[in-house]
């Protein structure tokens, strides 16, 4: 019981967290394009590599605190069902070159941030 309870406190500060992060970016740079979603991915990725990176290469031993941060604070903070809506949005209104560029630079940028969250978090310790 404990665990569902962590694991949805994560959730629930994860999903505000989007929802806070996400509202701040499309004040600050419109909704023409989907840069929240984009940053909230790109963000997710970099924490989910030095979180996970922690608990693997670092052996720490919380399964709860493991759970908090990874099943539901980002769980609950990275959006990629948003993502994928928004690339078919594009494409379905033929707004192909914005739709290619979001989906290439989600992927490749997030996985360079997933890297760069690793090896933060292999320096750190």
């Amino acid at each position: 019981m404990a665990t569902i309870l962590w694991i949805g406190l994560g959730g629930f500060l994860g999903a505000n967290s989007r929802y806070w992060l996400g509202s701040m970016v499309n004040r600050w740079l419109g909704t023409g394009f989907p840069w929240a979603t984009g940053l909230i991915n790109i963000s997710g990725a970099l924490l989910i590599g030095i979180v996970a990176t922690l608990f693997v290469d670092r052996a720490v031993d919380n399964e709860s605190l493991r759970l908090f941060l990874i099943v539901g604070l980002l769980g609950g903070y990275t959006t990629f069902s948003s993502y994928t809506w928004e690339a078919v949005t594009m494409m379905e209104q033929n707004r192909w070159f914005p739709a290619i560029g979001y989906l290439v630079g989600s992927n490749v940028v997030g996985i360079l941030a997933c890297v760069a969250g690793v090896l933060i978090a292999r320096i750190w310790t």
